[in-house]
């Protein structure tokens, strides 16, 4: 079985967020970690390979230090690393970046494609479902839980406060919930093994099928009206109160919003 696992770099919020005149993010100015929900997708991802020897391969796009989350993925227990990047690529939206990674992804075998839900700097849910689209194969979202049998994927898809059981023909593609496992830790050997090794890079001349026209900035539908870094809240209420007023009074809000 062979599984690509989609994992972005994504700014690191508690140090805050950069942005560009244009109005995207400033991604070199800012510090990164690999997002949430595709890591619970590359744990999902390794656990099948422990189970049945499958081989992980991890692709990113980003600019030329987004080898920093390949290298991290292969810490983990991936066997390779794929990064693209190209200064035609940057400022793609999801539609730019699905095609950027279909591309890609036309040159590789796969099974199964693990993406994210979505990630943390856009919250879009968008991209995964995209590629599927791009590469003309079945996508099942929002998966809490995952297992293959045979030459399907089972997956539980996260729905309210229920679940729906889904079942795909491989090859498909899963998006990934950060609920879906707990994901493991870098081992010493591995971070050992993973400064060592090569990682594969791509650029605009890789990209498989792909117009120009639905690549980078200038290939974004998307506009951008106004981007800020912080939400700015109200002062909120202020109340000077003994503690025995004062548990009545938050008991009191809390009733009158329904909480309790």
């Amino acid at each position: 079985m062979k599984i690509v696992v989609c994992v972005k770099q994504v700014p690191d919020t508690k140090g805050g967020v950069k942005f560009n005149p244009d109005g995207t993010l400033d991604r070199a100015a800012m510090m990164t970690i690999m997002n949430p929900d595709d890591k619970a997708g590359l744990e999902a991802a390794l656990r099948l390979k422990d189970q049945y020897g499958a081989e992980v391969t991890v692709l990113t796009m980003g600019l030329p230090k987004a080898e920093d989350v390949l290298r991290e993925a292969l810490a983990m227990g991936a066997d390779k690393g794929v990064l693209v990047t190209d200064r035609v690529l940057g400022g793609a939206d999801t539609w730019a970046t699905s095609q950027t990674l279909a591309g890609a992804l036309r040159n590789m075998e796969y099974d199964l494609i693990i993406t994210g839900r979505q990630a943390i700097d856009g919250d879009t849910a968008q991209v995964g479902p995209q590629i599927s689209e791009h590469l003309n194969i079945p996508v099942i979202s929002y998966a809490q839980n995952l297992k293959v049998e045979g030459d399907s994927v089972i997956v539980e898809r996260q729905f309210d406060d229920r679940y729906h059981v889904l079942k795909a023909k491989m090859p498909c593609l899963v998006t990934a919930l950060a609920e879906l496992n707990e994901p493991r830790y870098m081992t010493p050997g591995g971070i050992f093994d993973a400064c060592e090794a090569e990682i594969t890079v791509w650029g605009r001349a890789d990209l498989k099928d792909v117009e120009d026209s639905n690549l980078g900035l200038k290939g974004s539908p998307t506009q951008i009206a106004k981007a800020s870094d912080k939400v700015r809240k109200g002062a909120g209420e202020k109340v000077a109160l003994d503690p025995s007023e004062a548990v009545d009074y938050i008991v009191g809000k809390l009733k009158d919003r329904h909480v309790i």
